[in-house]
């Protein structure tokens, strides 16, 4: 294969990566973020039950990280992985053939499950071919994705909402998701079971410490929870401030197109600083975005709070599964599905307490400065994480005799 074939079947790949996530991610779970409040005004779709549908669509996606854990043969994963894009398409169309909140809830934790499939399986599968064909193992490109997806369907209701209703607008997206749906299937190759690269070097894991697994999953905990607040409730938190009603969609659009580039801008600072460094920076920026919109005043400050929160949330997942790659190249979809669980947890603790919070207080705002509260531990963890880190380096140049890296 020349470097012209070499370097189309890596656009393929990455492509098919990019069309995977913005299905699962922003048409299958983010779609609904935008479409909230049109639900609550023509489904009657009360607060309470918003925001258990979000920590059910949250449950699905944990219960797809657990399963996600356990398997280690590329075939199977990547059968799942195709299963769960159908299921993407299978369970948007559900939402709209129907009020029952059931059935929603049904269809929510079927996109979680879809959802768990193209995040974790499909980038294990991505990132398991980058490494494999001496490619850098970073998936900045790969993960602009979501943001595409967020900014795509955010922009898709804006316009929509002239001419559609609630349900016609669940329908049109059933549409974009099977456009999606073909290259996402077509275009990534079957997998390669072999445990060396194209290169003929052996890939071989390099897992960390016990204590750093513990400090890092923790972390991710309170990176899940600060997240899952203003991605599932941001645009009805923007509809309901002073002099911001109707303003929530062009928020979630801002958040979205920050999210795309996020990445690759991520990948380039880990590069300078370390991925622990990039990620403690990551996690104070995500804090500020987050306390923008409520302690600011007027949409600029909405606005630059999602640029901020978009512009790290997606990149903190980037490095952290990037870092599984490292660790596990012959299989990071294992450790990418334990971080998902805790990851994951948080997403299923977040939204029910924050809307106890908004049915208890009559808004949003409190869940939000929960949400910064609990990043600000997250930031203090990755902080201890350096330090762990530090002593597991000295350890091993110990053990081998070599010198410690900086």
């Amino acid at each position: 294969m020349n470097e012209q074939e070499e370097r189309l079947e890596r656009f393929r790949v990455l492509g098919a990566g990019i069309c995977s996530l913005m299905l699962v991610l922003g048409v299958a779970r983010f779609a609904y973020t935008p479409l909230l409040p049109l639900m609550q005004q023509q489904a009657g779709l009360g607060v309470g039950a918003a925001a258990w549908l979000a920590a059910i669509n949250y449950a699905g996606y944990l219960s797809g990280a657990v399963v996600a854990s356990l398997i280690s043969d590329l075939v199977l994963k990547d059968r799942l992985y195709r299963i769960g894009l159908v299921v993407a398409v299978l369970s948007t169309a559900l939402m709209g053939l129907t009020t029952d909140v059931a059935i929603w809830a049904l269809s929510r934790f079927v996109a979680g499950l879809s959802s768990a499939a193209g995040m974790l399986l499909g980038t294990g599968l991505i990132l398991n071919w980058l490494i494999r064909h001496n490619h850098r193992s970073e998936l900045g490109i790969h993960f602009s994705g979501i943001g595409l997806g967020i900014a795509g369907c955010a922009a898709a209701v804006a316009l929509m909402s002239h001419w559609l209703d609630w349900r016609e607008q669940w329908f049109a997206f059933t549409l974009i998701g099977s456009l999606l749906l073909i290259p996402a299937l077509r275009w990534l190759p079957a997998p390669d079971r072999s445990t060396f690269t194209k290169g003929g070097q052996q890939m071989l894991d390099n897992p960390p410490s016990a204590a750093f697994m513990r400090l890092l999953m923790a972390a991710y905990f309170c990176a899940g929870f600060g997240y899952v607040v203003s991605a599932t409730f941001i645009v009805a938190i923007i509809d309901h401030l002073p002099g911001l009603a109707g303003r929530g969609t062009l928020v979630f659009l801002a958040l979205g197109a920050a999210a795309a580039p996020a990445c690759i801008v991520w990948d380039l600072i880990a590069r300078r600083t370390g991925e622990l460094n990039a990620l403690i920076l990551a996690a104070v920026l995500q804090i500020v975005g987050i306390l923008l919109p409520v302690m600011g005043d007027g949409l600029v400050a909405a606005l630059a709070g999602a640029l901020l929160f978009g512009g790290t949330f997606i990149g903190m997942v980037s490095l952290v599964l990037t870092m599984a790659g490292r660790y596990y190249p012959t299989r990071p979809a294992k450790m990418m599905g334990k971080m998902t669980l805790s990851y994951g947890a948080a997403q299923i603790i977040a939204p029910a307490v924050t809307g106890w919070l908004a049915g208890s207080l009559g808004s949003y705002a409190a869940g939000l400065h929960l949400a910064a509260a609990v990043m600000a531990v997250g930031t203090l963890l990755l902080l201890l994480l350096k330090l762990v880190e530090r002593r597991d380096l000295s350890l091993s140049a110990a053990v081998t005799g070599t010198c410690p890296q900086s």
